[in-house]
């Protein structure tokens, strides 16, 4: 019935339709997902948790709660699931303060190498709150443990923070927990170990690398980007106290009432996670990043390699751009990336060095591996060609995307 908002809505589903979506954070949701997200539920007040709220009328949003708690922790293999985080962030923000105090350290990955805002940023509560202590990557642009082991003892963190923005390659959770452990045998101290899963949740979901729920004492993460759910984000934890503690820190420490029609889609999402579709689906988003970052590399230009859903393309490097520079060249031919910093990165965030490329939502329309390597070439072009060849380009794109499915109509 709002005309301008429809018609804004329109243009919005054109501009997805036509174009390729290659930011890592971002992926498109089944029909059934965004139903619940415009269902009734979002009437319902719910504060407090099933069972115990503070509103009456609760009798039907408590069954989904419990459900999507179910099939949170049968998705995670996790003991105890907290669904009512609006974000990432959010869940970042609660997790914190069941695991450590106002003040105490945490030593997470230096921010340019790959961390998120909520992971030590001066600009995020995290470092206003928190002392943080970083550890960098090694020289080939990988997470050194020995480099981790020797900051653990030299700062003496009340806990290690694992789990990254714009990191492409495997992380060895038992590692990092063989090294808490080892850190607090030896110093008689209480190091604790938390893991933001939030980029590599569908990963996870899927099998294709190690569950950080097996090894960390809380795992935070999204329930969007490869997870393919609606915008939210979920703690999961296997030790009781600390569960007790983090519903806590969400109820009533940070949040008042839960979006119960969120929560509705999160668990349409962990249902449509737990399936072997989706993990076909998966083995494809690996295949198609793995592709476009090795035709990038065989056209000559800088990348950094992939083991999971994303990579980084050094722009200045391989195009003599900076990324800001690059995201906007690409997104006039309608492929949409977002500028990043990379390892070693000497120009400022405003403008970065590199890009960051992934391929969880290009697959959920349909992309394939043959396709994903066209989309490099088309990426090299449009970044290497003048400025009257853009055009054409964006033709190449749009021919791309027309035999996609329409994202308006997906089901999985």
């Amino acid at each position: 019935m709002d005309k301008e908002i429809a018609r804004l809505e329109a243009l919005e589903l054109k501009r997805q339709n036509e174009g390729i979506e290659l930011i890592a954070s971002e992926n498109y949701p089944s029909v059934d997902v965004r139903a619940a997200q415009g269902s009734i539920f979002t009437a319902k007040y719910a504060e407090g948790y099933p069972g115990k709220r503070y509103y009456g009328g609760c009798e039907v949003v408590d069954q989904v709660e419990n459900l999507a708690i179910e099939r949170c922790k049968s998705l995670f293999h996790a003991a105890f699931a907290n669904v009512q985080p609006h974000s990432g962030s959010q869940a970042n923000f609660a997790a914190y303060r069941a695991l450590v105090k106002p003040g105490d350290k945490i030593l997470s990955l230096t921010l340019n190498d790959g961390g998120h805002l909520t992971h030590g940023s001066n600009v995020s509560f995290s470092a206003n709150t928190y002392s943080f202590a970083f550890y960098p990557l090694g020289d080939d642009g990988k997470l050194d443990y020995d480099i981790i082991r020797q900051r653990l003892f030299e700062e003496r963190p009340n806990l290690l923070l694992a789990g990254y923005s714009a990191y492409p390659f495997t992380i060895d959770f038992r590692r990092m927990r063989e090294l808490v452990d080892e850190y607090n045998a030896s110093t008689g101290e209480r190091c604790l170990f938390m893991v933001d899963m939030a980029h590599i949740a569908g990963q996870v979901a899927s099998g294709k690398c190690q569950n950080p729920c097996d090894y960390a004492d809380i795992v935070t993460s999204t329930t969007h980007k490869t997870l393919r759910g609606p915008r939210g984000g979920i703690i999961l934890t296997n030790d009781e106290a600390l569960a007790k503690k983090v519903n806590s820190a969400v109820f009533p420490f940070t949040q008042g009432g839960p979006l119960e029609h969120v929560i509705a889609a999160k668990a349409i999402a962990f249902a449509e996670a737990n399936t072997d579709g989706f993990r076909a689906y998966f083995d494809g988003v690996l295949a198609n990043t793995r592709a476009c970052n090795d035709e990038l590399a065989r056209l000559g230009r800088k990348v950094s390699g992939t083991e999971n859903h994303l990579f980084l393309l050094d722009v200045l490097s391989s195009y003599g751009i900076n990324g800001l520079e690059a995201q906007l060249r690409l997104e006039r031919v309608g492929i949409t990336t977002n500028k990043n910093m990379i390892h070693g990165d000497t120009l400022s965030p405003k403008y970065c060095s590199g890009l960051r490329i992934g391929f969880a939502a290009a697959t959920s329309r349909g992309c394939d591996a043959e396709q994903a390597r066209t989309i490099a070439r088309l990426i090299d072009k449009a970044l290497s060609c003048g400025e009257d060849e853009l055009d054409c380009v964006r033709l190449e794109v749009r021919a791309i995307t027309a035999g996609w499915k329409d994202i308006s109509k997906l089901v999985f």
